[in-house]
């Protein structure tokens, strides 16, 4: 096959190495790709939100399948616009990716299906939403309702800091749009984890879970980023998969399917594991990045081959397959994130000789032949193991070989399955 990946992040570079080490994919093309990327894939130099001519170009070149990676060209429609022209595509169509693009859309699907999630309310005023927080009182969680890169959430143990993210939401406007309404939570105390399920309207497969680590600085201090690293499996909250496929993965699949609106590609629950069970937080409609560099290299299938067993509605035949063991993933990021990066910082990376690691570029570019910082998080270091202490070991020594200035990174990503 003739693959298309669109994108240009750590979870693209992590689509494109799966789909290299596949059979399945005979030539693979990632628009617009990064340096790392280049590597492995021919790079095509379009954005992922030129959705016409990215149609244009699966059409002009043959393409089998294409693939999306991240959320913005899914909530713009490309889905619909790739099946309009008969081009055969990876991925949610636009009313079913507002379940990321969306929020409070995402809240009331809940309610409909009874799926377990936090109290919450919806607001489209700053003074009416300054209230609400008032009378409900701290902590509470404040979330712009639409999409965010991962930033839009502040959990805030105090008004002052609920009213300032309130404030630079709704007046400020510092996620533009995104910010023209917020959804306020009910701050959910546990621990974390992520379970992604391939769909494809009717059937739901889900894959081995994984832990993201979102606050910037360890111990979980800090603001949320895009995610500072990920571990899978999560051998601390595994108990709790079966009720997850049966209370949030399959009621929200199979609801929506009855509804005429069937689901299609990758469902990305994050769940908090309260006292009570698990709760969603949030849904996504995409592979979760960094979980993707920590979920796919333990995934024993041809990926090309799930792609378009979902595309062509029959999931039913596919059984998955995961190596045994542990995947690791730690982010390493530029100076300022999560704020505005240091960009042009010259990077030198080492080789890579052990079997079971990755180093998967996320904000990498080339300027006059020097590999340089361009992004946040600059690239995600993975590595594999027979327990998640051999694959943390093997990911921070390779880490500690990534140079540029100022690089940050947790120092206790996957700690809390080893405690």
């Amino acid at each position: 096959m003739k693959i298309l990946v669109i994108g240009g992040g750590g979870r693209e570079h992590a689509l494109v190495w799966k789909l290299k080490n596949g059979d399945a994919a005979r030539e693979i093309f990632c628009a617009p790709g990064n340096p790392g990327i280049a590597e492995i894939a021919e790079c095509v130099p379009l954005q992922v939100k030129q959705i016409i001519e990215l149609a244009d170009f699966a059409e002009d070149n043959k393409i089998d399948l294409s693939v999306v990676g991240p959320e913005d060209p899914l909530t713009d429609g490309i889905v619909d616009l790739f099946e309009k022209r008969n081009l055969p595509v990876f991925g949610p169509n636009r009313q079913s990716a507002l379940l990321e693009g969306s929020k409070a859309y995402a809240k009331k699907v809940m309610e409909r299906f009874n799926v377990p999630t936090a109290e919450y309310c919806e607001f489209d005023d700053f003074e009416k939403a300054l209230a609400y927080v008032k009378t409900q009182g701290v902590p509470i969680v404040i979330k712009a309702d639409g999409l965010a890169a991962g930033k839009g959430v502040t959990v805030a143990e105090t008004l002052a800091e609920a009213e300032t993210a309130l404030r630079s939401i709704m007046v400020q406007k510092v996620f533009g749009e995104s910010g023209t309404k917020v959804v306020i939570e009910e701050c959910l105390r546990g621990e974390e984890m992520t379970v992604l399920a391939f769909v494809d309207g009717k059937t739901v497969l889900p894959m081995v879970p994984s832990q993201d680590h979102k606050p910037v600085f360890d111990s979980d201090r800090g603001p949320n980023t895009g995610g500072m690293g990920a571990y899978s499996p999560v051998p601390q909250l595994e108990k709790w998969l079966p009720e997850i496929n049966e209370r949030v993965l399959r009621p929200v699949a199979e609801g929506l399917a009855e509804e005429g609106t069937p689901f299609s590609g990758i469902l990305y629950a994050g769940l908090m594991i309260t006292e009570n069970g698990p709760k969603v937080i949030e849904f996504n409609v995409r592979f979760g990045d960094p979980e993707a560099q920590v979920i796919l290299p333990r995934l024993e299938n041809d990926l090309a081959e799930i792609f378009l067993a979902v595309t062509e509605k029959r999931l039913h035949e596919v059984k998955l397959r995961w190596q045994s063991g542990a995947s690791v993933c730690v982010i390493a990021a530029a100076p300022g994130y999560p704020g505005p990066p240091t960009k042009g910082l010259p990077i030198t990376l080492p080789e890579v000789h052990l079997a079971g690691t990755q180093i998967f570029h996320a904000g990498t570019a080339i300027q006059n032949e020097q590999l340089v910082t361009s992004g946040g998080r600059v690239f995600g270091i993975s590595a594999q193991g027979t327990d998640i202490a051999e694959a943390r070991k093997h990911a921070y020594s390779l880490l500690e070989k990534v140079q540029f200035n100022g690089k940050h990174f947790r120092r206790d990503i996957a700690a809390k399955a080893l405690s």
